[in-house]
């Protein structure tokens, strides 16, 4: 390990990319001619090929889920609390494959890619992709792996939902699902806040249609406000108010619009941070994606016939001050595997960090979580407990 780096940590990694000539048919009707993928690995994959774990992004997330760039790089991957030497994803068990996902920002082909049929940028062209359409594409994935069924695929928020598609797409390609902080489907006040971020980001002078790099600028204002409303989704009332309560950064108002209160600041400076790394068509997609998705729509609602396809065991995790995706979805998504007669672990964790406590480390959630995956581990004759 080089000198500065945790001792946990999986140390300096480098992102590949995987190019794939053969088409890919999106569910809106239009093909994908060509595509790269972006993505990372962590630990050694076995002899047999079976101990590969798929790590299915959120929102805003990528492939850099663990370890670092560089030395000189500020903060680890994403998940880097759970994906290690002796953590929850263990990677002296498993080898672990985290990529950025079709229409992203950070390497795969997206509306940032040049469209080889006009030689300029997708941009709002780029076309629209869904769960099933990031599943398919991971798949394809496996394959150029070597990959033929993985250990596990896990994924947090948005990352579950895609866990569930596998499930359901790649049965036999799935030993174990994990999905936390996830729903079988958006609720109409989801939807609304997605909605809002949208027209938050479209409604900016500089959009331009998306066109935005064609005019050498880009819709900041528009994405500011966008990861402003997200962020204080992703946040609990219990959370927001022990870091900020209603704390003015000077010694008293000013009567104005200016920032006042330490929460304002907060936003603000999250709002600007994403504004500047994060593209905005890539956004309105990947809010659209999770719109659409909803398995027992082909079933008439019924999700435990939508679920007959499964046949892996599930983890499936919440926290109780989760108001985006709160622990009531989660326990819809439960009861549903039960009534369909699959095999479902389910925890609801005590945490008061709202929707982003599936990215921290807790000691019950990492217990919880990596029970499951010694248990993983342990069945598939990779080092588990007896």
């Amino acid at each position: 390990m080089p000198d500065g780096l945790p001792s946990d940590s999986i140390g300096l990694v480098t992102p590949q990319t995987a190019h794939f000539d053969d088409p890919l048919a999106l569910a809106c009707g239009k093909t994908l001619p060509a595509y790269d993928l972006v993505f990372e690995t962590y630990g050694i994959l076995n002899a047999e090929r079976s101990n590969a774990v798929l790590i299915c992004h959120a929102l805003s997330g990528h492939h850099h889920a663990a370890g670092f760039h560089s030395l000189e790089e500020r903060k680890p991957g994403w998940w880097d609390a759970h994906i290690g030497p002796g953590k929850s994803i263990d990677t002296d068990r498993f080898f672990v494959v985290s990529l950025n996902n079709l229409g992203g920002c950070h390497g795969s082909t997206g509306p940032i890619s040049l469209n080889p049929d006009t030689s300029r940028q997708w941009g709002p062209e780029f076309p629209m992709v869904t769960v099933g359409d990031w599943v398919h594409s991971q798949a394809r994935l496996a394959e150029r792996l070597g990959i033929e069924r993985f250990a596990a695929v896990i994924g947090g928020s948005l990352g579950g939902m895609q866990v569930l598609q596998w499930a359901l797409a790649y049965p036999e390609r799935i030993a174990n699902a994990v999905v936390i902080a996830a729903t079988p489907k958006l609720s109409a006040q989801n939807i609304a806040f997605n909605e809002v971020a949208r027209q938050a980001i479209r409604s900016d002078p500089d959009f331009h249609a998306g066109w935005y790099y064609e005019h050498d600028t880009l819709p900041r204002r528009g994405l500011k406000l966008a990861r402003m409303v997200g962020h204080i989704t992703y946040l609990s009332a219990d959370a927001m108010g022990t870091k900020f309560g209603r704390d003015l950064r000077s010694d008293d108002f000013s009567f104005g619009y200016d920032v006042e209160f330490q929460v304002e600041s907060y936003l603000r400076y999250q709002g600007d941070t994403f504004s500047n790394s994060f593209d905005a068509n890539t956004y309105l997609l990947m809010t659209k994606a999770l719109d659409y998705f909803d398995p027992a729509a082909a079933h008439g609602g019924d999700l435990a016939r939508a679920l007959a396809p499964a046949y892996c065991p599930f983890l499936v995790v919440s926290f109780s001050t989760d108001w985006r995706f709160p622990p009531s979805r989660s326990k819809e998504l439960v009861n549903a595997l039960i009534q369909a007669n699959k095999a479902v672990s389910f925890v609801n964790i005590d945490s008061p960090h709202g929707h982003d406590a599936f990215l921290m480390p807790q000691p019950r959630y990492q217990a919880v979580f990596a029970g499951f995956m010694s248990r993983v581990a342990h069945d598939l004759n990779l080092g588990g407990p007896s």
